[in-house]
């Protein structure tokens, strides 16, 4: 069974930025060649990779000059074109160079699954947080209820239909195909850590509700951010309810990260792991924010009568989903759901067939 964490995140039509999205300011208008890099700050070199999955093509990744080594951040996804192209870019303008470390932002297959081929080929270190590196070795051994068969429980006891259910089980668990070798041992970062890279300082910023404990990194001296999936232009970043925590509430999570993400100067240049690099994070963070809370609004109004996740799909999602998407779906579903319960927005209705329902609360 596909498990939402451990897929990338999903481009849906619908949350596209409306006009009165404050638009980001784009300083390049296409993106890097695949196979090169360009620099992009002072060290700071962007590349892009291909990833497998039709609604997300592209992954960007990054090299830090780190003195006469350079640091990765991310890795990409581990086919063999991605190798491919990895080959050539450290045969070209970084042939003859040794990697300090390889930093990943969190355990996602797109962001961390060549952590394992790029430690061993360059004798370093992975450096992660504590929750992304269990997270990793967690969902690649399907234990702590990251079997599918967990999540084929909750799906059902939310109301997707058995059919659906079974083709998602039928899937099993796409990390564990896709990650191998995953470094068995780590550094460890932590909120606020300060990492020298090349004589510089980046900040760790850690993120929730997206992962268990995203990293980001920001260096005041270049005023960048490497953003990883917590701060996208143009998409929104998946949030979802695990089986590991069934009652959980990552939105939450999520948006109290947007508000930590935000204090950094307007300014600051961000790198995304997909789209553009852009500048105004202080107008996405709002964006962000008064979308969530638009598309809450909407799901109050939807729950006049009681509704499971799988009633809200049409809501949030207006495009046919297909099966791979709707385990992401369902996810993001309950994750709407359990926030607007948790603000004592809906309230959980009783239902004779074990199904999970919610209704909007009434007014006192």
């Amino acid at each position: 069974m596909t498990n939402p964490q451990a897929e990338p995140l999903q481009s849906d039509p619908h949350l596209q930025r409306p006009p009165s999205d404050p638009s980001p300011v784009y300083p390049w208008a296409n993106a890097v060649a695949s196979g090169t890099t360009l620099e992009v700050a002072p060290g700071v070199h962007w590349l892009r990779m291909p990833l497998p999955f039709p609604a997300l093509d592209h992954i960007n990744l990054w090299l830090l000059d780190d003195g006469k080594d350079f640091a990765f951040v991310d890795t990409g996804f581990a086919d063999d074109a991605t190798r491919g192209l990895w080959a050539q870019i450290l045969a070209g303008q970084f042939a003859g160079r040794s990697a300090s470390r390889v930093i990943c932002t969190h355990y996602h297959s797109d962001h961390a699954s060549l952590a394992g081929w790029l430690t061993a080929r360059f004798g370093c270190e992975l450096w992660m947080s504590n929750g992304e590196f269990y997270a990793a070795h967690s969902v690649h051994g399907e234990v702590a209820s990251h079997e599918p068969e967990h999540m084929y429980r909750m799906y059902l006891q939310n109301g997707l239909g058995k059919a659906v259910a079974d083709d998602l089980l039928e899937m099993r668990n796409n990390y564990r195909r896709t990650v191998v070798g995953f470094p068995p041992s780590y550094r460890r970062m932590l909120d606020g850590d300060e990492v020298s890279i090349g004589g510089r300082r980046w900040q760790v910023v850690s993120g929730y509700g997206h992962s268990p404990e995203h990293s980001t990194l920001y260096c005041d001296e270049l005023r960048v951010m490497i953003a990883g999936d917590m701060v996208l232009p143009r998409i929104t970043t998946n949030v979802s309810v695990q089986a590991t925590e069934p009652t959980g509430n990552p939105l939450k999570l999520f948006i109290d990260s947007l508000a930590r993400h935000a204090r950094f100067p307007a300014d600051t240049l961000i790198l995304p792991a997909h789209g553009l690099p852009f500048r105004g994070l202080h107008g996405r963070m709002a964006f962000l924010q008064a979308h969530h809370q638009e598309r809450l609004g909407e799901l109050v109004l939807a729950c006049a009568e009681p509704k499971s996740a799988a009633d809200i799909l049409p809501v949030l999602f207006r495009r046919k989903l297909d099966t791979h998407t709707v385990g992401i779906a369902m996810g993001e579903a309950m994750a709407h759901l359990h926030y607007l319960f948790e603000a004592g927005r809906v309230e959980r209705a009783d239902a004779a067939d074990g199904v999970i329902r919610f209704v909007a609360r009434q007014a006192q």
